[in-house]
């Protein structure tokens, strides 16, 4: 149970191409914590994916939200032509590189327990949630949430753990290459889990959108993401 007092704070580190904005929670009392990096959603650093990051911090985790678009200004979007415009203009190599940052600031904060890092994200941040630890062997356990599912070449290097959200009346990610995904997993002998919560739509964790938020569906899909991070990074 969520019990932690949270101490948070806004930071910014050297990246590739320009410094990267984002926002770190962190259990209060020092020590050390594994981590959890929360990749946004294509609206961006929003006040959602910060609540996510807090209640990742109350559950003992240091949690880090990098801003992906950075390289963008910093931009956030609350309509959808926004955010389209915005995640069109991240290249994923670009994307993957200031995540790669993200992961080599936290080796040098001695509140992280950077042996231990675990990724979440959601929509667009659940196709990085994904790609990512088929890119880096530093992640040690990953939950993408109605991402993008890379070709079967890709998850042939994924190298941790994995749980996969995804909502059976998903407009965006389709539902054959979710049943890809979980029967790659099993072909290629990976540790993973994924889970079609029926009903659901794109986005359904996101309680700040009343139009696709289901409590119920999404308070299962935290628990076995909580599970998941328990097993692997603590």
């Amino acid at each position: 149970m969520a019990s932690e007092a949270v101490a948070t704070r806004e930071v910014s580190f050297k990246g590739e191409a320009c410094e990267i904005n984002a926002f770190v929670a962190a259990p209060e009392g020092g020590g050390t914590h594994p981590v959890v990096i929360v990749v946004q959603e294509w609206w961006g650093l929003n006040d959602h994916i910060r609540d996510v990051a807090q209640r990742f911090a109350r559950e003992g985790y240091f949690a880090i939200a990098p801003d992906l678009y950075s390289r963008q200004g910093h931009k956030f979007a609350s309509d959808p032509n926004t955010a389209g415009q915005l995640m069109s203009g991240l290249k994923p190599e670009d994307g993957l590189a200031d995540l790669q940052s993200t992961v080599a600031w936290i080796r040098a904060q001695p509140a992280s327990r950077s042996s231990k890092i675990g990724v979440i994200g959601f929509c667009m941040g659940g196709s990085y949630a994904l790609a990512l630890p088929c890119e880096s062997k530093e992640i040690s356990a990953a939950a993408p949430f109605y991402g993008e599912i890379p070709p079967n070449d890709t998850l042939k290097k994924l190298s941790c753990p994995l749980f996969y959200a995804y909502g059976e009346k998903d407009g965006w990610i389709q539902m054959k290459d979710v049943n890809r995904l979980a029967e790659d997993l099993k072909k290629l002998g990976k540790t993973g889990e994924v889970k079609i919560y029926k009903g659901c739509s794109h986005g359904f964790f996101n309680d700040t959108r009343p139009d696709v938020y289901r409590a119920e569906e999404a308070k299962d899909a935290w628990s076995h993401s909580l599970a998941l991070f328990a097993a692997n990074l603590t």
